[in-house]
């Protein structure tokens, strides 16, 4: 069974950091691109980074220069820096395999080229003053 596991969320103030966690198992991690989504309630789920197999890291304008997505394949994990915290930036925050820049929402089943994966709960980050 594939899991995701988010922790790091919590509330902070406008220009404060966070660093999320995912742990994931079930699947080949290793050989694995793996990206972080955010959802608001009652809209899409939007792709906001990813980080490949071999390394290299991608980020939507909103977050660039402001997030950093790393991973640790020997531990399954991979991580957001989110510094210089907005408002927007509130969200419930999902780790997952990329599957498209923006899809539904972030719970329940998809299905990648590895198969069926699950959503895992997410963390939530709120920022205000």
């Amino acid at each position: 069974e594939v899991q995701f596991l988010e922790a790091g969320g919590g509330s902070e103030q406008p220009g404060g950091s966070l660093r999320l966690s995912c742990t994931a198992s079930g699947f080949t991690f290793g050989g694995s691109d793996m990206g972080w989504y955010r959802q608001l309630p009652g809209l899409p789920c939007n792709l906001i980074s990813i980080i490949e197999r071999g390394g290299r890291a991608s980020y939507d304008d909103s977050v660039k220069g402001r997030f950093t997505i790393s991973r640790d394949d020997a531990k399954n994990m991979v991580y957001l820096q989110m510094n210089n915290l907005k408002p927007e930036d509130t969200a419930v925050y999902h780790c997952a395999t990329p599957h498209g820049g923006r899809v539904p929402s972030c719970s329940g089943d998809y299905y990648d080229d590895g198969g069926r994966k699950s959503w895992g709960q997410g963390t939530q980050v709120t920022v205000s003053l």
